[in-house]
C-alpha cells in the first residue's frame, strides 16, 4: 500500500450540531481513530482509519443516513488483523466534501469508490457494506470484480428484494420532517423487540436528515449474473428482526444468485441496529470470513 493521504480537510458545510453528534458516535470507538482526506475527482471523501497499516484493507460502506463513525461496534475485531477503512459515502451524511466532478449516477458512485481504493492503495480490498451500502459493495463488485477480494453483507437492501410497503410508509417523516424525534420515533419501530440502536447514533441520524436533505445516489439492483465464476467469495448476514424486508425471499434469491455464498441469520437483531451490535458471534463471522 502507498502512504497514507493528508490529514482531512474540514467539511464547510457541516454545522457545529452536527460535527457534534458525529464526534460523540466516533468516541464510541474502541480502537485509535486516524482520520484521512482521500481526493478524488468528485471532492474530498473523509475515512476513519484503524488497524494494522500493512494489515489486508477492508473497505466498510454504511447504511443511508448513517456515517461512517457508527462502525464502532464492529471495528475493534476487525482491527486485530486488518487495516479497516470506514467511509463517508459521498453525497450522503458525513463528513465528505463534495467538489469538481458532480455525483449524480450509480455509474458516478462506482468511479469514486474507485478514486477512494486508489488514493488508499488498495488495488484490491475486501468490502462491507450494510443495507444502502451493501448495495453499493455489491454494485462495485460487479463493476470492478478483480478489486474486490471478499464481499460481506449486512442486511443489504435492493440487491436481492424490494423493501416491506410498511417500512417505506414510516419512513416518509424522515423526509418530510427530518429531525431527532422524527429519527428517534422510526428507529424505536424498526427495532422492536430487539436490541435499540444507541442515543448518539439517533442523534447524529436526526441532525444529519436534518441538515444532508438530498437523497443519495442509486439505482437498480445491482446485475449480480454478470459477475459469473468472477464473483468474489460472499458473506450475507440478515438480520432476524429486519423490518425493512423479506427475509425469505431475500435469503433465496441471495442463494440462487451468489452460488457459494455463505447465508445466515442473527436472530433478534433489528435491520438499523445490526451494525452496532454487541455481538461476539456477528464477530466471529466476518472475521472468520474475512481471514478466509
Amino acid at each position: 500500500m502507498t502512504a497514507e493521504p493528508p490529514p482531512p480537510t474540514a467539511a464547510p458545510s457541516v454545522s457545529p450540531a452536527f460535527r457534534a453528534a458525529y464526534g460523540q458516535v466516533l468516541a464510541l470507538w474502541p480502537v485509535p481513530v486516524e482520520p484521512l482526506a482521500v481526493d478524488t475527482e468528485f471532492g474530498t471523501t473523509r475515512v476513519n482509519a484503524c488497524g494494522p497499516a500493512d494489515g489486508p484493507p477492508t473497505v466498510l460502506l454504511g447504511g443511508g443516513g448513517a456515517t461512517s463513525a457508527g462502525w464502532y461496534a464492529r471495528v475493534g475485531a476487525l482491527a486485530r488483523t486488518h487495516r479497516v477503512y470506514a467511509v463517508d459515502v459521498m453525497g450522503a451524511p458525513g463528513l465528505s466534501v463534495p467538489g469538481g466532478r458532480p455525483l449524480r449516477r450509480p455509474a458516478d458512485l462506482m468511479a469514486w469508490l474507485d478514486g477512494v481504493l486508489t488514493a488508499l492503495g488498495a488495488e484490491r480490498a475486501a468490502l462491507l457494506g450494510h443495507s444502502y451500502g451493501g448495495w453499493l459493495a455489491l454494485g462495485y463488485a460487479v463493476h470492478a470484480p478483480d478489486r474486490v477480494d471478499r464481499l460481506a453483507l449486512l442486511d443489504p437492501t435492493q440487491c436481492f428484494a424490494g423493501y416491506r410497503t410498511a417500512y417505506l410508509a414510516r419512513a416518509v417523516p424522515l423526509f418530510v420532517r427530518p429531525g431527532e424525534d422524527s429519527a428517534r420515533r422510526f428507529l424505536a419501530w424498526e427495532s422492536r423487540g430487539g436490541p435499540a440502536v444507541a442515543p448518539e447514533s439517533v442523534r447524529l441520524m436526526g441532525v444529519g436528515g436534518r441538515e444532508f436533505r438530498g437523497r443519495p445516489v442509486t439505482g437498480p439492483r445491482p446485475a449480480v449474473a454478470r459477475l459469473g465464476s468472477a464473483a468474489p467469495p460472499a458473506l450475507v448476514l440478515l438480520a432476524g428482526r429486519s423490518r425493512a424486508h423479506d427475509l425469505r425471499r431475500v435469503a433465496e434469491t441471495a442463494g440462487r444468485t451468489l452460488p457459494g455464498a455463505r447465508i445466515a441469520t442473527l436472530p433478534g437483531a433489528g435491520h438499523h441496529a445490526l451494525p452496532e451490535l454487541r455481538s461476539a458471534e456477528l464477530d466471529r463471522l466476518l472475521v472468520d470470513f474475512l481471514t478466509g
